[in-house]
Parts: C-alpha cells; structure tokens; sequence
C-alpha cells in the first residue's frame, strides 16, 4: 500500500494522522489498518487517551500468554531486550516467530504503539523506585559526568528509566528560580519553544515553515498545539534559569491565557458550533469516564486550545445543560447532551 493511501485510510480511525510522521504511517499501516478494520466490523471504536483497568488487565493477560508460548521468564527480557545482551539474538527470534505485534495487542483497540508503551511501564520494574536518595543523587551526577546525555546507559547503572534520570538530573542541574516568571525569562521560554517548532515543521513539512517564521505575533502561539509533546529538557537549556517542569506549566498557563483572554472566536455562531463539535466528539469516544478521554485529542473538536480549555468548556455544557448531572455518570451525561442538548444547538445554529 502507497504512503498516500495508508494515510487515507487511517484518517478514518485517527483523526488527526495529518500530524503524523511518514515513518509512523508505514508502520501503523502494517500494525494497526488491518485491526483498526477488524474492531470497526464489530462496532468498536478506536481509543486513545488513559488506558482503563480493563485494557491494563488485557496487557497483562497478553503479555502472559506471550511469555507462556515462547518459554521466557520475564516480561522485561521481553520489553527491554537490549538489557539481556546475551539472550537478545534468542528473544528477537522468538518475538519474530511468534508474532509478537499481534499478540500484544489482542483485543484492545488502540495504536500497537501505546499499547507498546503502556506495556513497558506496566512492567518495567526501574519505573516504579520512588523518590531518589541523596546517594542516588550524587551518583546521578557523577554518570552523567562520565557519559553525558547517554540516558540508556546511565538507566542501566541506576535501574532508573531512561526518562526518570534525565528529567531527575535536569532538575539537579538546573540553577532554579521559584519566583515570579521575568519579562526575560517569558521571552525566553517563547523564543525557545518557537525556535523548536520551526525545526520540527522543517523537518516534517518544508513547505509550512514559511508561514511560522512570518508569524512573530500572537495567532502563531494559538496554532501551536504540540505544546505537551516537546522536548522539554531542551527548552530548558535554552531558558537557563527554569528546570523543565516549570517552562512547561509555564508554557501552558501562557496558551491559556492567549487562547482565552479577550478572544471572539467562540461566540455566536462559532460558539454553538464548537459546542456541537465538542458534544459530537464526546459521543464518539464512548468513554464510560472522564479520565478514558483524551482531552489533548479532543481540542481538535473546538480549535487550537489546550485541554484545560476543553474541559471548562465541558463543563460549563454539562452544568448549563444537564438537570442533576451530579447524580449522572459520565456517559449518561454525554447521551443526555447527544441526544437532547445537541439538537437543540444544531436548531439554533
């Protein structure tokens, strides 16, 4: 199947696949198409947003019964092979001759690679140590003396996840400032996040980098909405006085005001048809809670606005909208607005 086609096809299970990488197509197109399709035939939607008890059970039951059939003793050798150097060629095989893709991913309805991911954290066992000791600490900065950035490895000496030493060392190193943000520092933070988004747009499409460096003002912050996926440890480096943590609540409390102070967008008309868009989509996801809803995916239903905004949003819909919405679950919530409220905003508009 052509690059093209593959996109097609996924955009009617991802909405938002125009934001995805053409490697990841390829890979998505051989993983995922034929069991996207599989699950539509049998009226299940495709998820994203926080795995439910029930999907964490079938990761588990998965990986079980993966081991079970190759004869391997642990999920890790299965999950981090590289840390079994003398077993990797063995456990490739089997991974290989098994089918390990599909295996891991029966019967859950999402992209193989969360399903991937959430794996690996089930059941990495360096993800779950706690908070680092001041030993831990002094040995943190001596390996990343002895082997800069190389996060892999330094894991490997600290039986720490490679994310868990980076962001802990960037918070050792970082000179940091718990005051109020400075006119400096703001600038900072916003020259460094747009200075990553121009590499990132030249990187995945040429073309649209034009229209980003012509735009120094504001509306070019309102279209950002990458803005939970960057790379933080860099933005810090360039900030200089703010470990990651802080550029990213910053960066967020800064989308938020942008997007909603003073803004036209969502009144009248544009108003009730974000509110139809946002009703329409909740619907889609069939969540039977909040926290399975992927409000990062679901501002895309109301325009360039981050998920804090969605869900104040929502939540001013529901408590407008739905009489004793407190004694309602989610769903009968989101059925009452589907079938009620919806209609009467589509009159309206």
């Amino acid at each position: 199947m052509d690059l093209d086609t593959a996109r097609q096809e996924l955009e009617e299970f991802i909405p938002h696949v125009k934001n995805i990488s053409d490697g990841s197509i390829k890979k998505m197109a051989g993983r995922d198409l034929m069991r996207f399709k599989e699950f539509k035939k049998q009226g299940i939607a495709i998820k994203f947003g926080r795995f439910t008890q029930k999907e964490n059970k079938q990761i588990q039951k998965n990986i079980e019964e993966f081991l079970s059939l190759t004869g391997l003793d642990s999920a890790e050798k299965l999950l981090f092979t590289s840390r079994y150097p003398e077993e990797k060629d063995t456990i490739h095989h089997l991974k290989t001759k098994h089918h390990f893709c599909e295996k891991i991913s029966e019967g859950i309805p999402r992209p193989w690679r969360l399903i991937y991911y959430r794996a690996r954290k089930m059941f990495d066992p360096n993800n779950y140590k706690g908070r680092y000791t001041k030993e831990e600490k002094e040995k943190l900065k001596k390996y990343q003396a002895l082997h800069g950035n190389d996060w892999k490895k330094i894991s490997e000496l600290m039986s720490r996840s490679n994310l868990s030493v980076a962001m802990k060392y960037s918070e050792i190193k970082s000179a940091i400032n718990y005051g109020p943000w400075t006119k400096e520092e703001t600038q900072k933070l916003m020259n460094a996040v747009k200075e990553v988004m121009r590499r990132r747009l030249k990187t995945e499409n040429p073309s649209s980098l034009s229209s980003v460096q012509q735009s120094d003002t504001d509306p070019w912050i309102e279209r950002e909405k990458l803005y939970q996926q960057l790379p933080w440890t860099q933005i810090e480096t360039k900030v200089g006085s703010r470990y990651w943590r802080q550029c990213k609540q910053k960066w967020n409390s800064i989308l938020t005001s942008k997007l909603t102070k003073g803004q036209q967008l969502y009144r009248g008309t544009n108003g009730l048809q974000a509110k139809i868009n946002l009703i329409k989509r909740l619907y889609e996801t069939r969540a039977e809670d909040a926290s399975e809803v992927n409000w990062d995916e679901l501002s895309n239903a109301i325009g360039d606005v981050p998920r804090a905004y969605v869900q104040a949003k929502f939540y001013r819909l529901k408590v407008s909208s739905v009489p004793l919405w407190k004694r309602k679950t989610f769903s009968e919530i989101i059925d009452y607005l589907y079938e009620k409220k919806l209609p009467e905003l589509e009159e309206m508009l």
